[in-house]
């Protein structure tokens, strides 16, 4: 019942905005996907020679998620993908707050022991109760959670793509996933051509992944050890400026507590912490970079260096920039989790973008919103969390209460499948 009645709305919805759907670069070369209502499979191999074709497509069979290809081929709908005539894959990287830890999550995400029926919030790898690791999870979004996925896309562009790579902005293109993040698509013929194994190792300079310091200038030699240059472009100037900034940003207990995060130890960060202004002076100085702290071998500079790196990599789903096959969501469609539309904006619009409350029509993906039109729905799941939209709370709620809400908010909560139709 509840599908068919998502379904009927997204056929509305496409049918009333489907002049609105966009056609990317290249579009005849793009391979595309859908999952339907009535299958958890992917359809793939699918290709058009016109827009007009997907939007008939869209119209007629009404799928629950679509998806495009990062890749380019001279045949997008072979299903053999050795004989689609490979032309070249956009570089994809997804962020998605699944991916990682954000503080909200204790708040919001929903965890249920399927052997022993324990329930809790927030992130965790086995039942606190009998430590099974068979769990099912409730993921949930708020204002926080989008906002640190919006942050690492910032840092992702402004830190690392433009000034490292020399990608300009006209060359990506960034979107609002339509549920926990965002992904860039940057659409350029040098990074088009990288084979799979040299995407790798770009997701690994993104991430901070098999930094290898000793490359980056950490060496002892004789009783002195020498370490990082913020002269020096690229991770080493990353990794001195971020220390910087603890240094002169943070009290000493949160550094002490930072350092004890890394699994460093009490004589060390007491040590470090008696010497933090003159290795302040340290690394600001072009001409020096001994670092000869009392305590500090070679070993724990590694350990401290590893969480410095963690804190700036970029938090990205590495498989999907890898993967030159991926399929992305393709902008302005549904996502079928949500109800939400994917919305592709310009990066000038991102900083102050909040998905979930924003006044700009052409960037809003609550295309289901309505102040006065409401449904009755039964809330199915154990618990569902708060949900806040648009500025306005609903819940939380527990399994078999029945609710009248705004349509946006019944088309949320069935296409998580928290709640039916009542």
């Amino acid at each position: 019942m509840s599908k068919s009645f998502l379904k009927r709305l997204f056929q509305a919805y496409y049918h009333e905005n489907i002049d609105k759907m966009v056609k990317p670069n290249s579009f005849q070369h793009r391979e595309f996907g859908f999952i339907p209502w009535d299958k958890e499979i992917m359809i793939r191999h699918v290709g058009f020679n016109k827009l007009k074709n997907l939007k008939n497509f869209l119209i007629t069979n009404v799928p629950q998620h679509v998806y495009s290809s990062g890749s380019l081929y001279e045949m997008p709908n072979n299903s053999q993908m050795s004989n689609k005539g490979y032309i070249g894959c956009d570089l994809i990287i997804d962020i998605d707050v699944d991916h990682f830890f954000t503080p909200c999550k204790k708040d919001h995400d929903l965890w249920i022991c399927k052997e022993c029926n324990e329930y809790g919030y927030g992130m965790i790898s086995k039942c606190s109760k009998c430590g099974s690791a068979k769990i099912d999870t409730l993921n949930w979004i708020c204002d926080n959670c989008l906002e640190i996925a919006k942050n690492e896309i910032l840092r992702l562009i402004y830190n690392f793509l433009m000034p490292d790579f020399a990608i300009n902005q006209d060359e990506m293109k960034v979107a609002f996933s339509g549920h926990r993040g965002y992904h860039l698509k940057v659409e350029n013929e040098k990074i088009r051509s990288l084979s799979s194994d040299e995407r790798r190792d770009l997701a690994d300079y993104l991430t901070g992944h098999n930094i290898s310091f000793q490359v980056l200038g950490l060496k002892k030699i004789g009783y002195n050890i020498y370490g990082l240059m913020k002269e020096n472009l690229g991770w080493s100037q990353k990794i001195v400026l971020e220390i910087e900034k603890i240094l002169k940003t943070y009290s000493d207990s949160q550094i002490h507590n930072l350092m004890d995060g890394f699994g460093l130890n009490e004589n060390v960060i007491t040590s470090f912490l008696n010497s933090k202004n003159l290795f302040l002076n340290t690394i600001n100085n072009p001409n020096n970079n001994i670092w000869n702290v009392e305590g500090f071998g070679i070993k724990n500079w590694e350990v401290f260096l590893e969480g410095i790196v963690d804190l700036i990599g970029i938090k990205i789903d590495e498989p999907v920039t890898i993967d030159i096959h991926r399929l992305i969501r393709y902008p302005n469609s549904l996502h079928g989790k949500t109800g939400f539309k994917v919305i592709e904006m310009p990066i000038s619009e991102l900083r102050y973008y909040n998905p979930l409350n924003t006044e700009e029509k052409s960037l809003d993906p609550m295309v289901f919103y309505s102040a006065s039109n409401t449904l009755k729905i039964k809330i199915t799941s154990l618990e569902v969390p708060q949900t806040i939209i648009k500025g306005e709370t609903f819940g939380p709620y527990k399994k078999g209460d029945i609710v009248e809400v705004p349509n946006h908010i019944a088309v949320f909560l069935l296409a998580k499948e928290v709640a039916v139709v009542n």
